[in-house]
């Protein structure tokens, strides 16, 4: 009987195990079909897309990146042809070894292995990647012999970027380099990741970088059907890439070659404007560089050789470095007196030499003075004491106003970047520029040295050119600009940058008058007439020099100080005096008077821009002659603070 209770008891217990496994694995039934009719019917396009994406990839057609070319039609920057050898890394089961087996037949450096594993972690392995560009003949015929013994390896034809004038304009025009950390974030940042899938250059200043998406053009795709392997098996379809548009500068290469050749690799800077549109004719920051260094990856040598040379040449001193404008500062501000009614032409002071302010003498350059001056004579013989005394009278927010007016002290928006605002100074600026109070007030003598240009005062070129451009025109400001028109390659549409006024600076075109006649006759019998004797045509202009540092009240002599602490040489003209068609700044760093300097540069651009001609000699520096008020040491009022290169 207790074996028959057993066996029952047993039974029972196997029954409910059974039952229990049934409903197990009916709930686990449940689940699985649960999950399969989720991913089957309620998610079948997104895993249907995944698939589909397993299934095809996307490989991007680089555009034809845009040509850069001057007003005339002369190409400044362009793309080339030239042999690649490239990598299919699906192919090769050792990537490693076949370099080396590479390089015994075509020279492979240590960057072209560093490049080629950058790549290859951002590339699919069905993509070809190269591992040398720019093969040369002889390499190319070496590898064709070869090839039977590496396959996955080919030679395939690439643009590359070329600046066929070299280091002509390069600031202005810029360069094109690898795609750093830096330009994939800003890519990301303005949405255009999809766009630059595959392109490993872009535009990194000047020109080049301004119009980056002007010229870069629209990625192309290949759809390729590809294995579980990766590996490609067919084209499915191809989007072609749109090339990017053509920009057609302002600059004449012909005047760019010119003014950069005068300069004769001196440092300093040029600008050349059209003051009745703002188009840019030339821009100098000498001496250049050669963009091509930076093409595919400058060379450490390269690099160390341009960023160690004490003559900055990757620096744009046109729109970045400010100086002060000594005596080409004179003008405006006679122009702001009269402006502001605070003189009128005829009126005089009498000039001893000197001028007392408190207990503090500031000096003029001419022992004894020039007696009996008037605006007009001012500007001529460049008199320091007559602008002393104007500074007084205007007061520096005076000053401040109306420079700030013409456009000094802030950027003028040119198309490329790296614009310096300069210094306009102001009591406002005073107290926003130093943190202590007692140097945060504006002392009364620090405004008499503002008045020859002196001072806190600092300005670029091109904001020196812009403001005389905006005064000879009468008020109407242009926004200079590079950049001429935009091409279409594809269909030749042409937009072109519109020249429109920006604004209107309300001048008296009596006084403009006056302010050209007084600078025509600095350029006939004043500082600058050694410079344009016998010119055809009749131009303005001014010439200035601007102190580096104190000398505390003793006497200048070039030749006893060192060549880095040496004046600067400034001249600022414009011809034809009647109709301006071009506004010229020239600043030519520690080389002393500028007729001496830079008043010859400027009237060899005038000859070429004017009438054609050219000069095969080099410029011969003029004697020096009398240049009253371009070469004072003035003494620092009490309580002035003193900027490093300036001299309050």
């Amino acid at each position: 009987m207790n074996n028959f209770q057993d066996t029952q008891d047993e039974g029972e217990r196997f029954r409910h195990r059974l039952l229990m496994a049934i409903f197990v694995m009916i709930f686990f039934f449940c689940l699985l079909f649960a999950n399969l009719f989720r991913l089957q019917v309620l998610r079948t396009d997104y895993y249907s897309t995944l698939a589909e994406g397993n299934r095809i990839s996307l490989i991007p057609i680089l555009p034809n990146r845009g040509t850069i070319m001057d007003r005339n039609g002369v190409v400044l920057a362009r793309n080339y042809s030239a042999f690649t050898l490239e990598i299919t890394p699906s192919q090769i089961d050792n990537l490693e070894q076949t370099i080396d087996r590479l390089a015994e037949v075509v020279h492979i450096e240590h960057k072209d292995r560093r490049r080629f594993n950058r790549l290859l972690q951002e590339s699919r392995n069905f993509e070809t990647i190269p591992i040398r560009t720019q093969l040369t003949d002889e390499e190319v015929a070496r590898f064709s012999a070869r090839r039977f013994l590496f396959p996955g390896v080919d030679i395939k034809a690439r643009l590359f970027r070329q600046y066929p004038e070299g280091t002509l304009a390069a600031h202005a025009i810029g360069f094109i380099s690898r795609i750093n950390e830096a330009d994939e974030k800003w890519i990301k940042q303005v949405d255009k990741e999809s766009n630059y899938k595959g392109t490993e250059h872009i535009g990194k200043v000047g020109v080049e970088q301004r119009y980056e998406f002007e010229l870069h053009g629209i990625t192309g795709y290949e759809q390729l059907e590809v294995d579980a392997y990766g590996q490609a098996v067919q084209l499915l379809a191809r989007t072609s890439p749109t090339p990017g548009n053509n920009l057609r500068l302002t600059l004449d290469a012909g005047l760019q070659k010119v003014a950069e050749d005068s300069f004769a690799g001196r440092r300093g800077s040029l600008v050349a404007l059209n003051p009745q549109s703002g188009a840019i004719l030339a821009l100098v920051a000498s001496p250049s560089f050669n963009p091509n260094l930076f093409v595919d990856g400058i060379r450490f040598d390269d690099w160390d050789e341009l960023n160690n040379n004490p003559n900055k040449p990757m620096l744009n001193r046109a729109i970045y470095s400010a100086y002060p404008p000594g005596s080409t500062f004179k003008p405006l501000m006679a122009m702001a007196a009269l402006t502001q009614g605070k003189r009128r032409p005829e009126q005089t002071i009498n000039d001893p030499g000197y001028f007392n302010f408190g207990n503090n003498v500031f000096m003029d350059d001419k022992v004894g003075g020039h007696g009996v001056v008037d605006m007009m004579r001012s500007i001529v013989v460049s008199c320091n004491t007559y602008y002393y005394t104007l500074a007084a009278d205007l007061g520096i927010d005076g000053i401040s106003r109306f420079m700030g007016s013409v456009g000094l002290g802030s950027e003028v928006g040119i198309d490329i970047n790296g614009e310096s605002k300069g210094i306009l100074p102001s009591q406002e600026w005073k107290r926003e520029r130093f943190r202590r109070p007692e140097q945060q007030k504006w002392y009364a003598g620090e405004t008499i040295s503002i008045g020859i240009g002196q001072g806190y005062n600092a300005y670029t070129p091109l904001q020196m050119a812009h403001a005389y451009a905006n005064i000879i025109n009468y008020g109407r400001v242009y926004r200079p600009h590079l950049v001429e028109a935009i091409i279409n390659p594809n269909t030749g549409e042409v937009r072109k940058i519109e020249s429109e006024p920006v604004r209107q600076v309300p001048l008296d075109a009596n006084h403009v008058n006056f302010i050209k006649r007084a600078m025509a006759r600095v350029n006939k019998e004043g500082t600058a007439a050694r410079s344009f004797i016998d010119a055809p045509y009749e131009s303005g202009g001014k010439t200035g020099t601007a102190q580096v540092y104190s000398l505390r009240g003793q006497k200048y002599d070039a030749d006893r100080v060192p060549e880095e602490l040496r004046d600067h040489a400034w001249f600022i003209a414009f011809a034809p005096v009647e109709e301006p068609q071009i506004v010229v700044a020239v600043l030519v760093e520690n080389s002393g008077f500028g007729s001496q300097f830079a008043a010859p540069i400027a009237r060899r651009v005038f000859d070429y821009y004017l009438l054609g001609k050219q000069y095969d000699k080099p410029i011969e520096v003029v004697k020096a002659v009398e240049q009253p008020g371009e070469n004072v040491r003035v003494t620092a009022p009490r309580g002035a603070e003193i900027l490093e290169g300036d001299t309050p």
